[in-house]
């Protein structure tokens, strides 16, 4: 069953009716998660049913998300390990066993709540000057990024989810934080490839799944935005750098992607630029208005992508808790953090 391009938010603990109506739409294909959204593991599984169930009732398949990078970015904290920021895996004392570790942990959680995938690893260069990026950044070292990020994508394979490189072609260079601000990076086409693409190139070799664009303009290349730039997704990742994952838009409701318009206009700029799925997130209008009035035209090949972003069977929740690999994981990480 193909995966609708639209991926949308919940306002709370619960499935509300206009949620469920929301979720039925034909353009509706992914949910992602935010700390609003869970109180406990109990109260998220219940969720999580009524979501599937829902989507089922309609003949629909969809993808469910979260951001559970560690550290700052980490959407459930009760009952799930407290997993540090990746920037502490490069200073510890097996930096590439701590990556896989860490993703692996990560990952096991999040898919023992049925949970597919989280939108992992960033793959930013952290230069000390982005807030926003920081600690949530392997390393400053474009070479070390890439070898632990390597090893974190084999732990996550290993728990059954798919990876995510964010966020291209690098957002650690500009002190806005495009939550709030339009970051504009005025960096030569030169500087960014010797430092910023090298995580993004060598990761695509070794299979990444799924890339989310900065919503930053490289002005010296182009004018738009990445997520809106069909420089950016199309002559470069998709063509010079041969990607053939999925392509994430970073939400449309943040202050960098107001460049676009109205959130329809935002939504059909993402996917005609090349994006696979649009993401509209904290707010729910523009959300609806994406729905009932944008122009989006999805491709079969563009659908069929999407389906690789599901995950894979893995072990529920109490038997992930039981396993000697857990154990051994929580108290890496535990130590780490």
């Amino acid at each position: 069953m193909a995966i609708a391009p639209v991926m949308i938010d919940l306002e709370g603990l619960e499935l509300q009716t206009e949620e469920k109506e929301l979720l039925g739409h034909p353009l509706t294909g992914g949910l992602i998660f935010f700390s609003r959204n869970y109180a406990s593991v109990e109260q998220l599984k219940q969720l999580i049913t009524d979501i599937r169930s829902t989507v089922s009732s309609a003949n629909k398949d969809i993808l469910i998300a979260v951001d559970h990078e560690g550290g700052r970015v980490q959407r459930f904290r009760s009952d799930f390990t407290q997993l540090p920021a990746i920037a502490k895996l490069s200073e510890s004392d097996d930096p590439a066993q701590n990556a896989f570790s860490h993703a692996w942990l990560m990952a096991a959680e999040v898919r023992a709540m049925d949970i597919d995938f989280s939108f992992a690893p960033v793959l930013d260069i952290n230069y000390g000057v982005s807030g926003v990026i920081g600690d949530r950044s392997f390393n400053r070292d474009p070479n070390v990024i890439s070898a632990l990020a390597i090893e974190y994508i084999k732990g996550m394979r290993e728990a059954g989810m798919a990876s995510t490189g964010k966020h291209f072609p690098g957002h650690g260079a500009v002190i806005e934080d495009s939550h709030h601000e339009i970051p504009v990076d005025r960096r030569s086409k030169e500087e960014i490839w010797q430092q910023d693409i090298i995580p993004f190139s060598n990761l695509i070799k070794q299979g990444l799944d799924a890339v989310m664009p900065a919503h930053v303009i490289y002005s010296a290349l182009d004018d738009k935005p990445a997520g809106f730039s069909s420089f950016w997704l199309q002559n470069i990742l998709r063509g010079e750098l041969q990607f053939d994952g999925v392509i994430f838009s970073d939400d449309l409701s943040m202050e960098g992607a107001s460049v676009a318009g109205d959130f329809a206009s935002r939504a059909e700029a993402a996917i005609t630029a090349g994006c696979d799925m649009a993401l509209v997130c904290n707010n729910r209008e523009g959300a609806i208005q994406v729905l009932d009035k944008a122009n989006i035209q999805q491709s079969a090949e563009s659908a069929q992508r999407l389906l690789r972003m599901r995950g894979q069977a893995f072990m529920n929740r109490s038997a992930l808790m039981d396993s000697k690999q857990w154990s051994e994981n929580v108290n890496k990480m535990t130590y780490l953090a």
